[in-house]
């Protein structure tokens, strides 16, 4: 149910946008944990399903009841056009729409079955399994459905290379590095479990792409692979049990408190994989605590069973907090100590994998998810001490550390990435058994400008937010916009820089900032709201333009109001976020905003349809009052 339209301008705009911000606050107050947290669902496609099936199938543990559950889910999420997409309306996915095909095909879907029949069409018009991603058609090897011999060798002899030499596992981003790890003990067994069906239907014949030539790093890594296969057949028996043990080693380390494997799914099920063929019973400890783990990211309900990819309550509860402070709750309010005593027990007071290119750097910092000690991230660290900030709960000296940590994670050029420090060697996106997601971790706009708002005003920093400012400035783009590395994308990169800029010091009418402004303008729908479609990771012609979300809307409300541009573009958006706002409080948000991989993997936060909005109100009836 949506509300009346409000007045464009004046006390009228002013009066829906406090009713409009008091729903939404009386909505997020109501969603806090016992705890002191908050913690919306993570949406993202089903792959999660598939592969949580293929995985319990693989560890002989899958249940008729889970399977039947799960392929309820899957099968609602096919399309009118028979495929599977990576993010609500989105195109077609080829690997997506293998996996699904495979996993109903597992939950006793036959292949004569008329929604199989044209999802197979499209498949094999699409190119076929031979098409397909190589990560899709390792889940087929283990089941026997593809050749191992025609997937690129991922050796475990890796875990070998020094971190000073290209190519080490540190080298990848810290999600990219812990799967690789897995994967690489898992190709080198080759399991091969054996399903009551196969899948030659969805084999297009198709041959493969002629190898780049030797002139290239992506051709040269290829004829590495056609060596690499031959020592496959022959490895060095003493140097491959050596490093399948350290490997083994390595990932038994990394396990967090929860059983889980950095908190999200890709490691986690590969190690699990990788652990049983490396011995390890299904009753033993570390086995069994990465089996319950799973049940704690699944959610159940009438629609069937999906498995979350990650979860993000320390995420969620930093942006909450700012949210709330935006519309007014008192930094003494129970609600807001609460939710900081929840913040600061979740300070991170262990060295992780960032510490091997800073280890004279005290740790700090915190994670994204309930439980992820070895890899504290930079993003939620700025955010977490901006929450902080704005209660009146005793937190300096966890923001101290925080912030001292903060600013040791800074790259050499300038900018902030999410975890790691100068993660950039590009060379990992070359191997021919990389073609999914990002695999490294450079500097981001986003981050950087979150991190340049967490260190504003603290003079002991100056150096580093001077460095920062360049950084930011200098990676602006020619139409005056940011692209945003875990948000979609130039709304949301561009709706954290100015704020960040400003913060940091940079005049409101600076042309960095003007040029943004005019970009945020210029992209704003008929209807007042902001959106864009995922799509402008890959096509420029979607570059700040899709379907107004209340999210997008309150991060370009957000950029036009740290400009201090109070105007007519402003008061339209407002009037977007209460017209459309639900009786609850909230906002209908079928879209996906978030990035996982950008062109890759997409993630519909349930609660950034909440928070963002909200800010976006509460700065703007702040800037009414100050203007009278």
């Amino acid at each position: 149910m949506t509300h009346p339209r409000a007045d464009a301008d004046g006390p009228a705009a002013l009066s829906g946008a406090a009713a409009a911000l008091a729903r939404a606050r009386e909505h997020l107050l109501d969603q806090q944990h016992a705890g002191g947290w908050w913690q919306g669902e993570l949406e993202t496609n089903v792959t999660m399903d598939a592969e949580d099936l293929l995985l319990r199938q693989f560890l002989g543990i899958r249940t008729e009841e889970e399977t039947a559950a799960a392929g309820r889910w899957i099968a609602s999420q096919q399309r009118a056009d028979v495929t599977w997409a990576n993010f609500f309306g989105g195109p077609p996915e080829l690997s997506t729409t293998v996996e699904a095909y495979v996993a109903l095909r597992l939950a006793g879907d036959s292949d004569a079955d008329e929604h199989l029949r044209r999802a197979q069409r499209y498949i094999i018009a699409a190119g076929g399994i031979e098409n397909s991603r190589v990560f899709t058609r390792i889940w087929l090897a283990m089941f026997n459905l593809w050749p191992w011999s025609d997937l690129p060798v991922m050796p475990p002899e890796l875990i070998y290379l020094s971190p000073r030499l290209p190519l080490n596992i540190y080298d990848f981003a810290c999600w990219a590095r812990q799967t690789v790890v897995a994967l690489t003990v898992v190709c080198a067994h080759r399991p091969t479990h054996l399903l009551n069906f196969n899948v030659e239907e969805l084999m297009s014949g198709a041959q493969p792409a002629p190898r780049d030539p030797l002139t290239t790093w992506s051709g040269r890594f290829k004829a590495l692979d056609v060596l690499l296969h031959k020592y496959e057949r022959h490895p060095v028996t003493f140097v491959r049990r050596a490093a399948l043990r350290r490997a083994e080693h390595w990932i038994v380390q990394r396990q967090e408190a929860d059983g889980s494997w950095g908190g999200i799914q890709p490691p986690w099920v590969y190690s699990l994989i990788a652990l049983r063929l490396q011995g390890y019973a299904l009753d033993h400890p570390v086995m069994q605590a990465g089996i319950v783990g799973l049940d704690g990211f699944t959610i159940e309900d009438d629609a069937g069973r999906r498995l979350e990819a990650c979860q993000s309550p320390v995420w969620d509860t930093a942006l909450a907090v700012t949210a709330l402070a935006d519309a007014g709750l008192s930094p003494d309010d129970p609600v807001l100590r609460s939710a900081s005593r929840y913040l600061v027990g979740q300070e991170i007071a262990v060295p992780g994998d960032w510490s091997v290119r800073r280890p004279n750097l005290q740790p700090s910092g915190w994670a994204f998810e309930f439980q992820n000690d070895a890899y504290p991230d930079i993003d939620d660290s700025a955010e977490v001490v901006m929450a902080l900030s704005r209660t009146a709960e005793p937190t300096f000296d966890a923001e101290r550390r925080g912030l001292t940590w903060i600013e040791g994670m800074q790259s050499r050029d300038g900018g902030w990435a999410a975890f790691d420090v100068d993660n950039v060697r590009t060379l990992c996106r070359e191997l021919p058994f990389c073609d999914f997601g990002e695999l490294i971790d450079p500097p981001s706009a986003d981050v950087t400008a979150h991190v340049l708002e967490a260190l504003a005003g603290r003079e002991r920093v100056k150096s580093s937010v001077e460095r920062g400012i360049a950084w930011l400035l200098s990676s602006q783009e020619e139409d005056g916009s940011w692209f945003g590395r875990w948000g979609a994308n130039y709304i949301y990169g561009t709706g954290a820089a100015i704020p960040g800029l400003v913060a940091a010091g940079v005049p409101t009418h600076h042309p960095a900032i003007r040029r943004a402004v005019i970009f945020l303008e210029q992209h704003q729908n008929d209807d007042g709201g902001w959106g864009e479609d995922l799509r402008s990771y890959r096509e420029s012609s979607y570059r700040g333009c899709g379907h107004s979300t209340a999210s997008q809307t309150g991060w370009a409300l957000m950029g036009m109001l740290a400009a201090a541009e109070r105007s007519a573009s402003t008061d339209r958006g407002v009037a977007y976020l209460v017209e459309t706002q639900r009786e609850d409080g909230s906002w209908d948000e079928p879209w996906f905003t978030g990035t996982g991989f950008p062109g890759n993997f997409y993630i519909n936060y349930h609660l950034y349809r909440l928070v963002f909005p909200l800010m976006a109100l509460g700065r703007y009836m702040k800037q009414g009052d100050a203007h009278g």
